[in-house]
């Protein structure tokens, strides 16, 4: 039985600025997934992050994935790609089809389907072609990121990368603990003020 609930970033959206330092950090990486090495000037594909900044009048706010406990999105995903690894729910871009489920899934929309890249180059569907301005052309594979706590860096970087200290992971556990420490010293104070 799973005692502990697994850890997540959330974001103070009055803290926000809508930098995107996250969104580059993310990429950078996960980048490295792809042998390719990420500097200024050198970056040959999109920067694909696993987090979204939304900016709106009046507003900014990070959004990714909960790791939600019984994952709408694993739940759906019809060839498995989704599933839980050391209380991080994680995608298999190999095992990926691209069906979309997960992202209608996923209640915070927090999953993106974008372009697979291997070596720095698109990755191309077997036997599917796509119109495009010059004819048929193939079809590059396209396939869900969502966030994944940086599990391979040990460390969501996102966290460290903001220069507002808008992200925070959270440990549901140590969260639970420290709320109910102040609910106690809070109670212990009103309580000495009727004796």
């Amino acid at each position: 039985m799973k005692t502990t609930s697994n850890s997540f970033v959330v974001a103070n959206s009055n803290k926000c600025i809508g930098c995107k330092a996250c969104e580059v950090a993310c990429f950078a990486v996960h980048n490295g997934n792809n042998n390719v090495v990420a500097t200024v000037g050198t970056v040959t594909t999109p920067i694909i992050s696993r987090l979204n900044v939304i900016r709106a009048e009046g507003y900014a706010m990070p959004v990714q994935c909960r790791q939600c406990e019984d994952a709408p999105c694993a739940n759906v995903c019809p060839v498995g790609a989704i599933k839980q690894e050391n209380s991080i729910i994680v995608v298999d871009e190999k095992a990926c089809i691209g069906c979309k489920t997960c992202l209608m899934a996923c209640p915070v929309g927090a999953i993106d389907l974008l372009p697979q890249y291997n070596n720095g180059e698109e990755v191309i569907q077997i036997n599917l072609m796509e119109d495009g301005e010059d004819g048929l052309k193939e079809k590059v594979k396209s396939v869900a990121y969502k966030c994944d706590l940086c599990r391979e860096n040990g460390k969501p970087v996102c966290v460290n990368a903001c220069p507002q200290k808008v992200l925070t992971l959270v440990t549901p556990e140590k969260e639970k603990k420290a709320r109910n420490k102040a609910a106690a010293l809070s109670l212990l104070e009103t309580v000495k003020n009727y004796k």
